[in-house]
């Protein structure tokens, strides 16, 4: 059985106030045709839908067109809410698509119901969970302890009652330890969000979404990946090569996984250069005209009007910073402050208020505070 597995496609998303509606339209279309050319099964959407819980109308219509021409080439569909959807917007509909193919995982309900599919080596089942927290999960499993991400994932996949003997997809939302991310990324508190491999353990393939760069794991069993977004979404993206993930399932403990690669229709790119090598188009000839762009610049004095004359040469310019002697002061105080933690900013404040610093006690408690609120908010 063969499935090509996608995640992150954030629609509606905005990159430095750019609407990529059109650039996502345009990479749909080109994944559209990587679907005629493998001619897969199906096809896995792990999350992410959308890039706001409220997507806009035309990024809900791009989608609802997306479905629809999955649907009309006969393939089963799967997709789940990520933790930037909203999963009630996710699952309307869910019944009623289902006849057509498209299988939107439900909210949450502390079950997951598996949907089977058959190849000429029998069975291959698919469970589809959405992105949960602790505290989704918990009110589910009162009777055990579910302090953190690990526990609540190892809660809901036991309750699935998987049969090793078969072969069993997964698709899921979360961050699994080790996995590599981007500055486009959500990040909790502490690496709170860190969910164990082995909790995965008896499925054949894991379809994650929610990390923005390729990867994958292994464990004895298992092989966990990460698909990647089909387009970059910020400038630490800029080395990734973006692609479509192709799944192949054999006979059981047979399974492949290859890339095909994806080409937006606009790149992004960086410019790292004084403004008056900046300006020089045939020194940056390489560069289409119309791409992203962010420039650093490195002249030691602000240039006057720099992003407004760079904007005339590259209209899709979007961001312009300076890399001298006063920025890399300025950066080096921020990073001091930001390498401080949330509990840390609060003893200080407690110390102004209080005219002395917090006991042991206090500081359990706040800390315990601040991760329930940061798990509440992620």
């Amino acid at each position: 059985m063969k499935l090509i597995h996608l995640s992150d496609l954030h629609l509606g998303k905005r990159v430095n106030e750019f609407s990529m509606l059109e650039d996502q339209r345009y990479i749909l279309r080109e994944i559209l045709g990587i679907i005629d050319e493998e001619k897969p099964e199906g096809v896995l959407i792990a999350g992410d839908v959308y890039d706001k819980s409220v997507p806009s109308a035309e990024a809900v219509a791009l989608f609802d067109e997306f479905l629809a021409r999955l649907a009309a080439r006969g393939l089963q569909v799967f997709v789940i809410s990520g933790n930037h959807d909203s999963p009630e917007r996710i699952a309307f509909g869910g019944r009623l698509m289902a006849g057509s193919g498209v299988h939107m995982a439900p909210v949450y309900d502390g079950k997951t119901e598996k949907i089977t599919l058959a190849d000429a080596y029998g069975p291959v089942n698919f469970y589809l969970l959405p992105f949960v927290k602790p505290a989704s999960v918990r009110r589910f499993f009162e009777e055990e302890e579910i302090a953190g991400y690990t526990d609540a994932l190892r809660a809901a996949v036991a309750q699935m009652a998987i049969d090793p003997a078969e072969r069993n997809v997964l698709v899921t939302h979360q961050f699994v330890t080790g996995a590599v991310r981007s500055e486009s990324e959500e990040v909790s508190v502490g690496g709170s969000d860190n969910v164990d491999a082995s909790v995965f353990d008896g499925f054949d393939y894991v379809a994650l979404g929610h990390i923005h760069g390729a990867q994958e794991f292994r464990t004895e069993r298992t092989l966990l990946r990460y698909c990647g977004t089909p387009l970059k979404y910020s400038f630490s993206e800029l080395r990734h090569e973006k692609s479509v993930t192709v799944v192949e399932l054999g006979a059981k403990g047979d399974l492949s996984v290859r890339t095909v690669p994806l080409v937006p229709e606009r790149d992004m790119w960086e410019i790292r250069d004084c403004f008056a090598g900046a300006i020089d188009r045939e020194k940056y000839a390489g560069i289409p005209q119309d791409d992203y762009l962010r420039i650093i610049l490195t002249d030691e004095e602000d240039v006057l009007d720099a992003f407004a004359r760079l904007q005339a040469i590259y209209p899709n310019l979007m961001d312009l910073k300076y890399d001298n002697t006063r920025t890399r002061w300025e950066s080096a105080v921020t990073a001091a402050e930001e390498a401080r933690s949330p509990l840390a900013l609060f003893d200080d404040f407690y110390e102004m208020q209080n005219g002395r610093r917090m006991d042991e006690e206090q500081s359990a408690f706040v800390a315990s505070l601040i991760e329930k609120i940061w798990e509440e908010e992620a």
